[in-house]
């Protein structure tokens, strides 16, 4: 079963204790940072693939809702808060859940397993027909037979599909972990593209089933040999 990736920011020493004790309890979680840095979290949830943010809202670096903005498309997060008075507004962020301090275990460990269920609801990691991704605060269901192929854009992806094409906040190497394993290759820094829709391999770029022509990357040249063979 994959583990939870998941950080825990507060900047209460005492309440980090706390919470790191009680995600050591819990076996899906695997706890990757608990501290008060918030730019040490902000370093960790820019490079890792980080499923899971327990996260304080008044911090004096940066507060819990100003971080939210700027990863709210790319990660998931349950608020851990001594003040009832901010769960409207967090809200409107990709929370999970709102836990009031002080925090006890039984408490804790609901708000784990209802992020589990959401999971399972709209993700459907276990399910090789299709794929939900977060755009203009949707949930979006895509049939993975329709993905043409999905192009790389700096913090964004564009899914391009049969119908539509689909602008989400999230990089290369998330998504390609959520995609069914063996159906999608990456074959540039740019472009991941699934299996069935390869036409033609001509030198180094590839013709796509609708006619288009993408480069294969020289790191990924390696890798489509090896597949191919």
């Amino acid at each position: 079963m994959k583990k939870i990736n998941c950080i825990i920011l507060d900047d209460e020493p005492f309440a980090v204790k706390l919470l790191a004790d009680y995600a050591s309890k819990v076996p899906r979680l695997n706890l990757l940072y608990a501290d008060s840095d918030v730019f040490k979290a902000i370093e960790i949830l820019n490079n890792e693939s980080v499923d899971l943010v327990f996260i304080d809202i008044q911090m004096p670096q940066l507060t819990g809702l100003q971080l939210m903005q700027m990863f709210n498309q790319k990660h998931n997060f349950i608020i851990t808060s001594a003040y009832p008075e901010y769960a409207l507004d967090v809200f409107q962020f990709h929370v999970i859940d709102y836990l009031l301090k002080p925090i006890v275990f039984n408490r804790f460990y609901q708000s784990v397993e209802k992020f589990i269920r959401w999971q399972e609801t709209f993700q459907n990691l276990d399910s090789e027909d299709y794929l939900f991704v977060k755009a203009d605060r949707k949930h979006h269901k895509i049939a993975t037979d329709h993905i043409l192929y999905i192009e790389g854009l700096k913090d964004y992806i564009r899914i391009h599909t049969k119908d539509e094409k689909i602008m989400v906040l999230e990089n290369m190497k998330d998504i390609l972990e959520k995609l069914p394993l063996n159906q999608f290759v990456r074959i540039h820094g740019s472009f991941i593209i699934p299996k069935n829709k390869i036409k033609v391999i001509e030198g180094n770029q590839i013709k796509m089933t609708n006619g288009e022509f993408l480069p294969i990357g020289e790191t990924y040249r390696k890798l489509i040999s090896d597949w191919l063979s």
